[in-house]
């Protein structure tokens, strides 16, 4: 993409190195960079765990040596509305959702999409290694990022046409290894800080004890499938599958894992062996789905992801009533209800669904 006529892009800016390159890359490009500090998340501003002042900060020291505009917009209420309450709403029924998927969708590519056209803004752009292209009948298409081990389409894949059309994606042609050089050689302020991790609005802090504020906890049975009594859950929403840390079982040889839950009876069902049965399904389903082209692809070969970090693994699509059932090639290890399944073509993000 070039500028042209001084043409308006504005810069979601994170604090992170990411994100202060992406501005600086299209500043060097021509454009007229405007950028934004997003606020999502506010009950915790003032603990040890939240980052939001520093992040800020940051923000601010890059958009002044990079002599742009900044601002900082609170998206607080719509996160809460949007994605957490969805949060809640998931793990109460036992499921493990991924709430930065839907912060992309619903906060990052809508809530700050709307504002940077508000603003007059003719795209908006962020730090994801992703990028994107047009295709011959118009459409845009979202594309792995070069950096294999940092591509971030799996977070991206419920973006619609419009939303992937109206993005900028700088860092898709780029290393990680590159953009920290790129951040040192410019002297940017956050050139060695590190990346964030976990869920955006719990961070470094303990899971369980940031669960357990908003939801009830109910101890129940650990059991084994054959029904023998291993121990107590401390609350089947703590607990996901796959899981082997904090189950405090051993002693028995093979590790034990999380394999499934019985909501009804309040039981966590753990195995022993990290490639028992359970933990491995040749199939899954997954309903409430998102295509980027705004059309389904054809039934046939693909590959898919069931988790961010893993392996494309070679399956085929099919329709069933509501859904998509993927068959794979080789079974797949702990598929995890409430997770993303994401469809690739390639190099291209299709788009996916949410695993039952």
């Amino acid at each position: 993409m070039t500028a042209s006529t001084r043409d308006k892009i504005v810069v979601g800016l994170s604090g992170g190195v990411d994100s202060s390159v992406t501005a600086h890359l299209l500043k060097a490009q021509g454009f007229e960079v405007h950028g934004v500090f997003m606020q999502n998340w506010e009950d915790d501003n003032n603990d040890e765990y939240c980052s939001i002042k520093e992040d800020s900060m940051d923000a601010i020291a890059v958009a002044d040596l990079l002599d742009i505009d900044i601002e900082l917009v609170n998206f607080a209420a719509q996160y809460k509305d949007r994605v957490f309450s969805y949060f809640l709403a998931e793990y109460s029924a036992g499921r493990t959702p991924n709430p930065d998927i839907l912060c992309n969708s619903e906060i990052k590519f809508k809530c700050f999409l709307d504002y940077a056209i508000e603003l007059g803004g003719v795209k908006m752009a962020t730090g994801h290694y992703a990028s994107n292209r047009v295709r011959a009948d118009g459409r845009t298409e979202l594309i792995r990022a070069a950096d294999q081990s940092k591509d971030q389409t799996y977070f991206l894949y419920r973006l619609s046409q419009q939303q992937v059309s109206q993005a900028v994606f700088p860092l898709g042609g780029l290393l990680k290894s590159q953009v920290r050089e790129i951040a040192e050689q410019i002297g940017l302020p956050n050139a060695k800080k590190k990346d964030s991790t976990g869920i955006c609005f719990i961070g470094e802090r303990p899971f369980r004890e940031f669960l357990n504020r908003y939801l009830p906890k109910v101890p129940g049975k650990m059991i084994t499938p054959e029904g023998r009594v291993m121990g107590e859950h401390m609350g089947l929403m703590y607990y996901t599958i796959g899981q082997r840390q904090g189950l405090g079982i051993g002693g028995e040889g093979l590790p034990w894992f999380v394999a499934g839950k019985d909501m009804a009876a309040n039981e966590l069902i753990v195995v022993q062996g990290h490639d028992h049965p359970l933990l491995l399904k040749p199939t899954l389903i997954a309903k409430d789905c998102s295509w980027i082209l705004g059309e389904q692809p054809a039934e046939g070969r693909y590959t898919a992801k069931t988790r961010y970090r893993q392996q494309d693994a070679a399956c085929t699509l099919a329709y069933i009533d509501g859904g998509v059932e993927l068959t794979f090639d080789e079974p797949q290890w702990a598929v995890t209800p409430g997770q993303s399944m994401v469809l690739y073509d390639g190099d291209v993000c299709l788009g996916g669904g949410i695993i039952m």
